[in-house]
Parts: structure tokens; sequence; C-alpha cells
């Protein structure tokens, strides 16, 4: 894009006194913020209108995601334009920080783990690659929490993220629907956000959907002064969209979760026939103009919404509209968790959305006859049913009405073909396949490392790399080059001063930048096994107590995560953890070797400062569990080793960058399954050495724990179960001993510099595979069948 630089500094001095009525120079960070965004708005609004006209005359994809983890917007869009570098010098030129105008702008509050960074990355790659992309989705008012840690315990507190506005998004009145639910109508409001390419003019769009009241308030009731009652429906609507995964622990939070699935879903779909009918009223041709991914289940009530929009609303008849259904929807697994995969109690379709419920059950009739038809008994009719036990299965379901079914990594993909979805690939062998999750290259190199950036460019003589990342595979070449891995780690080192500066600011902890900087940062979750990585941290604490000769490398030991509200177990790991942290950094027999610290709030601009500063990452997940991850491809890009299972998208970076660059420890799946039902924890508790001391910790005076009733039922779960599940679940102790000797080998590897930088620069060399541009063009050309659309 072409920068005028008068002309820019002119639009951000109109857009502050227009906005906020003060010259730039006497304007607030946010403010600058909010200026130099709208001014970037007014520039790239022709190609985005360009951009829509041009994707209107084809066939286009639509995703449906419950979130999209988006970050920090001016940084990225400036860094896509080809802008950053103008814009940071023109800046400077008033005495203005580009760097501080960022720091301003809130991280948006639309996503909260893997699967919303994912879509996040998704739509960066679709526009960069001029496919016809847009996503759908809920504008929440308030993200999922902000996260504090008071004596250790997280606490949630609000996530006001637009308290200063939001100049990245653009209400579209004249777009809104109605949805309507068996209590209440209420309004869809969209409002969209410009994706934007790198190195193209194509501007993508992110539709987001807020919920409004098709009244204001009640006025007679406010002027019978009945004030509360007045906006009672105001309120009820605008729940909806005011909370990222509202806590579901009770029957309000399941039925208010059920109706922002529904919402997004039915104002998405609406939209989309809207805009089909403009041309062609032959609904048959739907699916030509249109392939629908939904993200998971949480979109999954899409099947049956299309069949009542295709039926009630434009008169369509059954088996007319479920053959326009099962032609139109993908979708995509993310998880092999029995308990993830969403489940919902009919009474609550009933009660809330009574004609889909009557459309399900039908699916459900359908769907029996069709096993009848081909000879499955009854148990195993009853075990693959849409509705079996009161129970509505959203997997199945968005399976049955799908034309493609896809896993998130290469082992994610074949144990849901052979293991947890067998049964359906039996039944439809051809609609499932393997679409390796990526991450977009801009973010996580260009824009969060632009340090490592610049000398990938310098290496290779062209930024080529920022949009087509299987360039960087050239740079292999340098692997033994002693100069180009002293200047690699010099970049490293500086990474790792900048996060230790950062952490100190917010944190209020030194670490030292010279140590190793042991990294896992992820939802907490049991089976991501954070709970593993802090028996061990405590073990090695004990060792050094033991023995204050011990002979180790410097480690610093960094968590980031947040806790599901309602999840108890998991608000105790981070509380263990954060205890170990007070433990070890105040214990002066082992200051300067090891340190704890469990960063607050972690988020997508915090990862952006992790990612790159990192010597060593975390995916210790329990074999078979994690169905790709992320992270580990961030750190990969950035040339982190990873320490971890064979899971997910550890199994595919250890073929990239070889298993001799990484550290791989633990259980395969098969070896998961041998013991699963023959697997008594006991055993490695009483004769692991050092493990039964760091267990007990949780019910010992190590913290006082006494009287925790949580820590006591985290023991219990470990060394007993609970009625839901086996004794120590996940396998923690069974691999204790072996991650213990990985993380030795570590230390013994990081001692060879050379060695070690080694192993980094493989990783970095080896991560193309990883790019969200090469997942994005496989969906396009294997799934969706659409085309790139360059205006």
């Amino acid at each position: 894009m072409n920068f005028d630089k008068n002309k820019f500094i002119a639009s951000v001095k109109d857009a502050t006194r227009m906005k906020y009525a003060k010259s730039f120079d006497s304007a607030l960070e946010y403010e600058k913020f909010n200026a130099v965004s709208m001014t970037l708005m007014e520039m790239l609004s022709e190609d985005w209108n360009k951009t829509k006209e041009s994707y209107g005359k084809k066939k286009q994809a639509s995703y449906l995601s419950a979130e999209y983890l988006m970050g920090r917007a001016l940084g990225n869009n400036l860094i896509s334009l080809g802008l950053y570098t103008e814009v940071e010098e023109t800046l400077k030129e008033l005495g203005i920080s580009l760097n501080a105008v960022e720091e301003a702008e809130e991280d948006a509050g639309l996503g909260n783990g893997g699967l919303g960074r994912l879509a996040a990355c998704f739509m960066d790659s679709a526009a960069t690659e001029d496919l016809p992309l847009t996503g759908y989705g809920i504008r929440y008012d308030y993200g999922i929490f902000k996260q504090k840690f008071e004596d250790g315990r997280q606490v949630e507190q609000v996530d006001n993220w637009l308290k200063y506005g939001d100049p990245w998004s653009v209400r579209r009145l004249e777009d809104a629907v109605m949805v309507e639910f068996a209590d209440e109508t209420i309004q869809a409001i969209p409002y969209d956000t410009p994706i934007v390419g790198y190195g193209t003019n194509n501007i993508n769009t992110l539709r987001l959907w807020k919920a409004e009241s098709v009244d204001a308030f009640d006025f007679k009731l406010f002027n019978d002064q009945d004030y509360t009652a007045s906006v009672e429906k105001k309120n009820s609507a605008e729940d909806i969209s005011r909370v990222l995964y509202p806590n579901d622990s009770e029957q309000a939070g399941k039925l208010l979760r059920l109706k922002q699935q529904y919402f997004f879903v039915s104002a998405s779909l609406q939209d989309m026939i809207k805009d089909f009918k403009k041309k062609s009223n032959d609904f048959n041709e739907f699916p030509e103009y249109y392939a629908i991914q939904l993200n998971d289940t949480h979109p999954a009530v899409a099947v049956p919404e299309m069949m009542r929009l295709l039926m009630d609303n434009e008169g369509l008849a059954w088996d007319q509209a479920w053959s326009i259904v099962r032609r139109t929807f993908a979708y995509t697994n993310h998880t092999i968790l029995a308990e993830a995969l969403e489940q919902w109690w009919n009474g609550f379709y009933k009660e809330i959305l009574p004609r889909i419920y009557e459309i399900l059950v039908r699916i459900d009739e359908q769907f029996v006859a069709e096993l009848e038809g081909k000879g499955y008994d009854a148990d195993k009719i009853e075990s693959m049913r849409i509705i079996s036990n009161d129970m509505i299965k959203m997997a199945w379901l968005s399976i049955y009405g799908s034309y493609a079914v896809n896993g998130v990594a290469y082992l994610h993909t074949e144990l849901l073909k052979h293991e947890e979805l067998n049964d359906w690939y039996q039944l439809y062998p051809n609609k499932f396949q393997n679409k390796t999750n990526g991450i977009t290259q801009r973010r996580w190199m260009a824009l969060a490392n632009k340090e490592l950036s610049a000398y990938v460019t310098e290496l290779l003589g062209t930024d080529e790399w920022v949009n087509n990342l299987e360039k960087i595979k050239e740079l292999e070449k340098y692997a033994d080059d002693e100069a180009v891995l002293e200047k690699f780690m010099a970049i490293k080192l500086q990474k790792k001063v900048q996060l230790a500066e950062y952490i100190k600011e917010h944190e209020g902890v030194e670490i030292d930048p010279d140590s190793i900087f042991d990294i896992q940062v992820k939802r907490l979750h049991e089976y991501k096994r954070q709970l593993l990585n802090a028996f061990h941290i405590l073990d090695l604490y004990h060792k050094i107590k033991k023995d204050p000769s011990m002979d180790i490398v410097k480690r610093t030991f960094i968590f980031g995560a947040k806790a599901a509200p309602g999840y108890i177990r998991a608000k105790s790991i981070i509380k263990f953890i954060n205890d170990i942290a007070d433990l070890v950094n105040n214990d002066e027999d082992v200051a300067g070797r090891i340190k704890v610290v469990f960063v607050q709030n972690y988020r997508v601009s915090y990862g952006e400062r992790i990612f790159s500063a990192a010597d060593l990452s975390e995916q210790i997940s329990m074999a078979g569990k994690e169905a790709s991850g992320t992270g580990n491809m961030k750190f990969m890009l950035n040339g982190t080793p990873t320490i971890g299972t064979l899971d997910g998208a550890n199994v595919e970076i250890v073929e990239e960058a070889g298993e001799e660059n990484n550290f791989i420890f633990g259980l395969t799946v098969e070896d998961v399954n041998k013991l699963k039902g023959n697997y008594d924890p006991k055993v490695p508790y009483m004769t692991v050495p050092g493990l039964k001391e760091v267990v007990d910790a949780l019910i010992d005076v190590t913290f006082d724990y006494t009287g925790d009733e949580d820590m006591q039922e985290l023991y219990t779960s470990l060394l007993k179960g609970a009625s839901w599940h086996a004794a120590d679940n996940y396998f923690v102790f069974e691999d204790f001993a072996a991650y213990r000797d990985a993380q030795m080998k570590v230390d013994a590897a990081y001692r060879d510099k050379k060695a070690w930088a080694r192993k980094c620069w493989m990783n970095m060399c080896n991560a193309s595979k990883f790019s969200s541009d090469r997942t994005i063009r496989e969906y396009a050309k294997d799934i969706w069948n659409i085309e790139k659309n360059r205006i």
C-alpha cells in the first residue's frame, strides 16, 4: 500500500480532533492508538469493499466459530500492509513511540485457547492467500476474564476489552437479523472487522454478532417507575453476547450457552441465505456458492437450523433441504476427550428451541432408518443415535450432517478413525481426512520477533518467507556455521532480556536471562499435565536442598494459563504451582539456580513475548489426548526445542526437525492403551524415588494445606480416582521418571552451546509445514472447493 507521510499525519491529527477534541500531541496513549487505527481503517476501506464485491461473485467459504483469539490488531495490520517501518518512523518524528501506542491496545476478548487462536490464524492466512473466507462468531462485550493471583489462587476479573472503544470494527445495522427463541426474539447486529492480507490488496471480513433487544426498554414500566422491570428484556437479550463462555455449572449458565450457540449460528445462516438470494432462486445451487465449516461442535446446531430456514422460510421439502445441508457443511473435530464431545440434554432444546428439537428428532429417526437399512444391530444403532438417553450428541450430529470431517494432526485423525470415531469411519470412510493445524508466521515471527525476522531476511536475501514459509528451509545450510549460530543465539538472548524486563515490570519477579527459560503456556487442563511439570520442579528443589553442591544449569520455569472459572481442580493446580514458586524463589539455598514464575493473565500479546524468548517448549500432555497443539508450532518457529510426548502435532514436529533436536519421553498411545484398566498408580508412587515426597506436598505440611478440601480432592483423584475417572487418569505418576530423565538430558545438552544452537536452528528451519497458509490452502482445495480470488 502506498504511504503518504504528510497525508497520514494530517489524517491522524484530524481523527484526534474529531473524536477527542484535542491535539494529537496532548492525547492519551489509547486516544493516539484509536486515531492511528482509524486512519488506517480509512486507508484500507476501498480495498475492503472491492474484496467483498469480488468474493460475492464466486463460491466462498464461511467459518463458524464460537471464538476468535485475535490478539492486538494494530501491529499485525501494519506488518500485513507493509507499513510498519513507515508508520514507526513517522510517529517518531512526532515524538511518539509506536510501541507505546501498540501497548495501549487491549487484546480483543473474543477467544480463550487454541481453538480461537487457530481460527484467528486461519483468517489471516485466508486473506494472505486471496481465498474468499468469511469468519462468523459472537462479538462478546467482555472476554472470558482477566486473571489475577491472590495468595496464589486464580481470581477472575472482568475483561472489559471495549472500554476504550474498538476502531477496528464497523457496526452494520442495515444487515441486522432477528433470532427467535421460544421465550424471546432478539436482534443480531453484525460488526465487521477487516482481516488484512499480507502482500496483497485482499482484505477479508470477520463478521461478529452482537445481541440486542428489539425494544430498548419498556417505556410504560419506566414511566411507572418500575425501572428494573423496564430493562429486563433488554438485559436478557444482551446477556447472550455479554461474556465469552459464561460459567455453566448451573442450569441458567447452560441455557445461556445454548442461546449463544444458536444465536450466532442462526444469524450467520440468515446472512448467507439473504446474500445467496441476490444471486439465485434455486436453493439446490446453494452449495455451489457456500461451503460452511463447523469449528468444533459449538456451531453444530447449524445443521437443524439450516433445515428450519430452508423448510419453514423458503418452503423446501425435507429431502431437498437435507441434500443441500449435506453438501454444504464440513466439520472439524478438535478433541478426542470423551467429556469434550459436546452433548445437550434434550429438555433444554424443548424449552428454548422447540422447533429445532422437532427437526432433530426427525434427523435422528432418519439416521436410525439408514442404519437399519444397512443391517446394524440395535445396540450399535443406540450407541450412534443423534438423540440417546435424552441427550443430543452434537459431534454425531456434525458428522451426519456434513460431507467432510477432519482431525487437526495426523495422530489425532488416526485416533479418530480407528478408535474414538471408528463406528463413524466405518460408516462414512470417505468423509474423513486430516488437516494438520498451523500458525501464521506473520504474527508469530514477523511481528513477535522482529530481530530474528530481520536476520532471516538478511540471510535469505528476501522477505518472501513471510508469505511463503517454505523458503526458511533454505537456511539449513547454516546449521554448522558458527558465526550464524552465534548471531542467532545473541538474538535469542536479546528476546530473553526483553521478556525478563517485562516480567519484572508486570509480575514483580526478577529472572535471569542467562538461565534456561523452560516454558509451559497453554490452557490449564489436567491432560496438559502442568502438574507433571510442577512435580518435577519440586523434586529438583528437594534434590538441591539435600545436595547444595548439585551441578545444574540455571533454570527459570515459566507458566502461563487460565483455568475455567468452574474448574476447581485446575485452579488447585495453579495454587500449587504458585506456592512452589513462593517456596523456591525465597529460599537462599537455591537462589540463582532455579526460579519459578506463573505469569498473570496469559494472552496473545504476552505470548508474543514468551514464544520468541523460550529455550525449551513444554508439550507434555498424556499421549493421545492433545489433538494438535499450536503453541508447540510457535515455539518451534522461533527456534525452540520441544520436550514432549509423542502426542498431537509433536509427532510431526519431530518428523520435520528430527528427534535428535528435541527431547521426547514417556508413554506412547500404544503404551497408554495397554495400561488402561491394568494400572495401579500406587506402584510408581511408592517406588519412583522422590515422587511420593512431591505428591504428598498436596496434603502435608509443605505448604500447610491441612484442611484444604480442594487440595485433598486433587490428591485423592491421583491416588484413588473419582466417580468419573480412574486414579491418575492422565498417567502423571507413570511418566514422572521418564520426564525427569528427559529434563536431565536437557541440562546436559544445554551445556554444549554450539550443539544447542544447532538444535534451535534446525527447529526453526523445519517449521514450514506448520504455517497456517499451508493448512488453509488444503482446506480450500480438499474440503471447500474454493479458488483464489485476488482483487
